[in-house]
């Protein structure tokens, strides 16, 4: 029986079938839409090193034939033979893929799937609906990776992009276009099972499912015999147009399981002009840009319809398309200003939440008590930043939001960011973190503690409001009660305005503690537009 994965599902070959010479379906189809699918095979580096491993329409078979396409049969639009024992050793990935070729979405396609056949027999598959999906032109369906043994994965991860982006993302060039011959109808191989009957199973396509036969009713009493059905062409499988990119794409994204670049933090000696408008591209204070996020009206994404749903009308799934769920193939995606998306498949490392932060969750995934250990608990208890945490492990996605919140992922590269534990609501536990004080009598408390967060990986900054990101000058000033992070390079002394003629006299301004900010060129500060 054949095993139903989701997105995000893995498992070794071995455990689905002892076979290797395996049969891969893929059916994908939308009112009309017409597709491209093709089977990338990658190296060690999960780059297009060698051309002659891009199988699609006009390659339709690799070197030794290890990988072969055989067009359209069985029920599904397009078919593949994959022989993994016969790969050779610098192919350590087959990405399966579905790209559309002129206008259109993925969110248009109806339900579809991505299947394993071996011996004749399905062994595994993925279904998947528009629903999934967004604005996307290409999706990753599936793959076959080495990892110590063949292993497969449902991906369905999307590219704005069409075939193009696909191309850039693993590493290929993007030909110019020029006319092919076309591939003679008989290159592709017959079904005929391999000569060994034994285990493991030969290799065969799926039966075609057939379309009962209904009785002709009798002829009429001097009626004409009614003539026969029209037979439908047989689609030849190598018919298909010749290669040639889509025109002007959209601009590809980062890549498959790559991080988006950072957007603040620079190095310091190279900060951005300031006093300059700030241009329309993602901002300068992690991502999405502040100020830069649509209107409520038309979000990037949201929602998505639960799979599976009956289509109810066109008026329903026009409300709803605004606020589908967004996969950009990124570990850390906001799905609009107030809830981000993390894959704990991407990055292979936990992480770390406030307790009660997870709103909806997908896929196999696991949530524990993160404990700050005794000296943990008495630093927290002392200085008030202490986080309840919870940490997330496993294969899927977790959604993450705190009280209506605005979020603002911010990416370190081997730098440090400075951070109040009020702000933070989660980071990836490959994150250095300790807490800072900055003594101050006229600081509520006695003190102001934060966090100061070094290495690599996100940690996600939550505000009230959307903020405003300002250098660091001689000359700059910010509440102990607003200011939200800052650049862990920055020089901060306390500033007291507060005076004994003035405390003598009723009505003061109440602006008494201020923090001063010094720094190179490059530092920054944060600050919302709330007083905690």
């Amino acid at each position: 029986m054949a095993r139903e994965f989701q997105r995000g599902h893995k498992a070794k070959i071995s455990d689905l079938t002892p076979g290797t010479d395996l049969y891969v379906g893929v059916q994908i189809a939308g009112p009309g839409l017409t597709f491209d699918i093709s089977c990338f095979g990658l190296d060690a580096n999960e780059q297009l090193s060698d051309d002659r491993y891009f199988i699609f329409f006009n390659q339709p078979k690799s070197p030794e034939e290890s990988i072969q396409l055989l067009g359209a049969q069985s029920g599904d639009t397009e078919s593949f033979r994959v022989t993994l024992d016969r790969l050779p050793a610098n192919i350590h990935k087959l990405s399966f893929t579905a790209t559309i070729d002129g206008a259109g979405q993925m969110s248009q396609i109806g339900p579809g799937h991505i299947r394993i056949v071996a011996g004749g027999e399905e062994v595994v598959r993925y279904a998947f609906t528009g629903a999934e999906f967004s604005t996307e032109r290409a999706v990753m369906l599936g793959d076959f990776y080495l990892k110590d043994v063949w292993r497969f994965a449902a991906v369905g991860q999307g590219f704005d992009g069409g075939l193009e982006a696909l191309l850039k993302n693993f590493g290929g060039e993007v030909a110019e276009e020029e006319p092919a011959a076309q591939q003679p109808q008989g290159a592709a191989p017959g079904f005929a099972p391999p000569p060994q009957a034994a285990a493991p199973p030969a290799f065969g396509a799926p039966t075609a499912p057939s379309a009962p036969q209904l009785p002709q009713p009798a002829p009429a009493f001097g009626a004409p015999a009614p003539a026969p059905a029209p037979q439908a062409p047989v689609q030849p499988v190598y018919a298909a147009p010749a290669a040639a990119p889509p025109v002007a794409p959209p601009a590809a994204p980062s890549p498959y399981g790559q991080p988006q670049p950072p957007q603040f933090g620079q190095v310091p000696g190279q900060p951005a002009p300031y006093g300059q408008p700030a241009p329309a591209a993602p901002g300068a204070y992690g991502q999405p840009a502040f100020g830069q996020q649509p209107p409520m009206g038309m979000p990037p994404a949201g929602m998505g319809v639960p799979q599976g749903a009956p289509a109810i009308g066109a008026g329903l799934a026009a409300a709803l398309q605004p606020y589908k769920e967004t996969a950009t193939g990124a570990r850390w995606t906001p799905q609009n200003q107030q809830l981000m998306r993390v894959d704990l498949a991407m990055g292979g490392v936990p992480v770390l939440a406030r307790q009660g932060s997870m709103v909806m969750y997908q896929g196999k995934v696991e949530f524990s008590h993160k404990g700050a250990g005794f000296t943990g608990r008495i630093v927290g208890n002392a200085t008030g930043q202490e986080m309840q945490l919870m940490r997330c492990t496993g294969r899927g996605q977790v959604f993450l939001a705190e009280e209506g919140a605005h979020l603002h992922p911010i990416e370190l590269q081997g730098d440090g960011i400075c951070v109040s534990a009020e702000n933070v609501l989660a980071f990836d536990e490959s994150l250095q973190y300790e807490v800072r004080r900055i003594e101050g009598h006229g600081i509520p408390g006695g003190a102001l503690f934060t966090m100061q967060f070094q290495g690599t990986g996100t940690v996600v900054v939550k505000t009230h409001g959307i903020p405003v990101v300002l250098p660091v000058t001689p000359t700059t000033f910010a509440d102990c009660n607003a200011v939200v992070a800052w650049s862990s390079a920055s020089q901060v002394i306390l500033s007291s305005q507060v005076r004994l003629r003035r405390n003598a006299y009723p009505g003061h301004s109440g602006e008494t503690v201020n923090l001063q900010f010094r720094g190179a060129p490059g530092n920054f500060i944060v600050v919302q537009p709330y007083e905690v």
